[in-house]
């Protein structure tokens, strides 16, 4: 009798792993192929070669890129140097990128591991850039002063809190304010890889400000990008594994409630907004088990979305650039400016098109 029912648990052990493997498929689109989509003006940056992994363009065209990101199980090609801050003047014919310097004697530079990034521009002008980082694969959001003659970032402060344990990509509303993604509820990396294969569904979004902490969204299969609308009356937040981009209403006391939801066949990262038109520009991953299990030989493509009219009862989807890795390799954000087009990416390149 006990070896009947010792088989029987291990059978319906065996039948639930099954059902979470193909799930787990699903929700990483393991099988998925690109049909390539081409941009007829497009170059590699020069001077990426590890990540830019988000960027931010400000109205003056000067972009902020996140580079050289070090995150559990993905790949990295600068895996024993800092990460850093890049920037792009957008106006120049012929765009390089320079490496900001930070100042500041708190902050400990060979430990920055930069993710996502959001700038801030006060009512005198004063650029504030927020960071998510992961010193020893921790998380905090740091926060910088642009000083745009030195070419350089002060550090003005480091964001500690409970509620912060797993950033992956912030918002500011403030100077000090801003939305935050948690792509995952655990912290210990046994937990979490459990939590990711078997789709729990339980990371989360916080608001913080120096008075309050607060969660405003749960419920998210890795919940990845965020931004908000030009006219700051909706929140946008990308969930990865479930392929889907969530719409939130915004209210004065900075709570969010579900407006409504698009679904795509492809993993939605980043979220860039355009001040002009409100269009969303989305860096995606088409099959995300490359991301996740690199492949030199069989790399991640890279894809990018275009969503008009979003809060329409029919938005239109286009898809703006597709290219199976041979160029570019596992792309996360994608922005404009001026008719020119930046698409970044985890671990590798990063691609400047004219449309």
């Amino acid at each position: 009798m006990a070896k009947l029912t010792l088989l029987t648990l291990l059978g319906l052990g065996l039948a639930l792993f099954r059902d979470h493997r193909a799930s787990y498929q699903t929700r990483l689109n393991a099988f998925q192929e690109i049909t390539p989509v081409e941009l007829p003006n497009c170059n590699l940056v020069k001077g990426i070669e590890t990540g830019s992994e988000d960027l931010e363009i400000l109205p003056n065209g000067l972009a902020f890129i996140s580079s050289g990101l070090k995150y559990p199980g993905i790949k990295s090609f600068a895996s024993d140097q800092p990460g850093k801050i890049l920037l792009m003047d957008l106006n120049e014919e012929d765009p390089t990128v320079l490496e900001l310097r930070v100042i500041g004697s708190n902050f400990d530079q060979s430990s920055f591991n930069p993710h996502g990034i959001s700038t801030f521009t006060d009512e005198d002008n004063t650029v504030y850039l927020l960071v998510v980082n992961h010193p020893d694969f921790k998380s905090t959001v740091e926060l910088f002063k642009f000083q745009e003659e030195e070419k350089s970032l002060l550090h003005l402060k480091t964001i500690k809190h409970k509620l912060l344990p797993n950033l992956n990509d912030i918002v500011a509303v403030g100077p000090e304010h801003f939305y935050a993604t948690n792509d995952h509820y655990f912290v210990d990396p046994y937990l979490r890889s459990w939590e990711l294969y078997l789709g729990l569904a339980w990371s989360y979004v916080v608001y913080y400000s120096p008075n309050e902490v607060r969660v405003m969204a749960d419920g998210f299969d890795f919940a990845n990008g965020i931004n908000i609308s030009p006219d700051g009356k909706y929140v946008y937040i990308s969930e990865l594994l479930a392929h889907k981009i969530h719409v939130y209403e915004k209210h004065a006391n900075w709570t969010l409630t579900p407006l409504k939801s698009l679904d795509f066949n492809t993993l939605v990262d980043n979220i860039s907004v355009d001040p002009v038109t409100g269009d969303l520009w989305v860096g995606c991953h088409p099959n995300g088990m490359k991301i996740f299990f690199y492949d030199p030989e069989n790399p991640p493509a890279s894809e990018v979305i275009r969503i008009q009219d979003i809060l329409t009862e029919e938005p239109k989807v286009t898809q703006v650039y597709a290219e199976n890795g041979t160029l570019l390799q596992g792309s996360t954000v994608a922005s404009v400016y001026k008719g020119k087009l930046l698409v970044g990416t985890v671990f590798h390149r990063a691609l400047y098109c004219k449309l």
